[in-house]
């Protein structure tokens, strides 16, 4: 028995902190170079739509959100942390934190 697909939610919060990410690669590389990262910042969070796949097993528990009742786990492209939870029917993407940052930041 195949298990269903659940379809990855960019939360209101983590879609800012893509953007955040975007300026400042943009500052950082320019134009081009930061739009191709923000690609695959977001395409990296596709993997976890696959069917046959086991989410909790993609990224390694986020130590930063230990402190809360669900798992939230995190996956690392770039300098960056993407961490999601998964929920009943969906797959959210709850932060995007690039580790070059204050680790108090990302709370």
């Amino acid at each position: 028995m195949d298990k269903r697909i659940k379809p990855v939610v960019w939360t209101t919060r983590a879609t800012k902190d893509l953007e955040k990410t975007a300026v400042f690669y943009r500052e950082l590389y320019g134009s081009v170079k930061a739009r191709k990262i923000v690609t695959e910042l977001r395409q990296s969070t596709e993997i976890l739509e696959h069917q046959n796949l086991d989410t909790s097993q993609i990224g390694a528990l986020d130590d930063a959100f230990l402190h809360l009742k669900l798992d939230y786990r995190k996956i690392i492209k770039h300098h960056c942390k993407i961490t999601y939870r998964e929920g009943k029917t969906k797959i959210f993407v709850v932060r995007v934190f690039d580790t070059r940052q204050q680790p108090s930041k990302n709370k």
